[in-house]
């Protein structure tokens, strides 16, 4: 009798543990997808914004180019002067590259931790 009560349990244990290794492995496949499909979309959405940002930054860039170069009678200054501009932006951004880092980590980090 109390062999028939401990194989009983045992058999229970088993059917248990085996359905929480199958949900396991559903629920991490369910969060990797949810993972992937926000970074996913993020990223379309990032590139999407992006592009149609840098199209429009490329014709004020000409247009701004234009104003100053008639403005000081030689265009090529005003296309010197925008670009010198752009170089020290992006010299800017590199010095301050580090600092974007710990808003990126953090705004990622929530996405992946966050429970279904």
């Amino acid at each position: 009798m109390a062999f028939d009560k401990i194989k009983k349990n045992m058999i229970n244990a088993d059917d248990h543990i085996r359905s929480y290794v199958e949900n396991s492995n559903e629920y991490v496949r369910l969060k990797i997808f949810k993972i992937l499909m926000r970074s996913l979309t993020s990223f379309a959405q990032i590139f999407l914004i992006g592009s149609v940002f840098l199209i429009a930054l490329l014709l004020l860039s000409i247009a701004i180019s234009l104003c100053i170069g008639q403005a000081m009678d030689n265009v090529y200054y005003g296309y010197l002067i925008v670009g010198s501009c752009y170089l020290l932006f992006g010299a800017i951004c590199f010095v301050f590259r580090r600092k974007f880092n710990k808003p990126l980590i953090r705004k990622f980090s929530r996405y992946y931790f966050e429970e279904i």
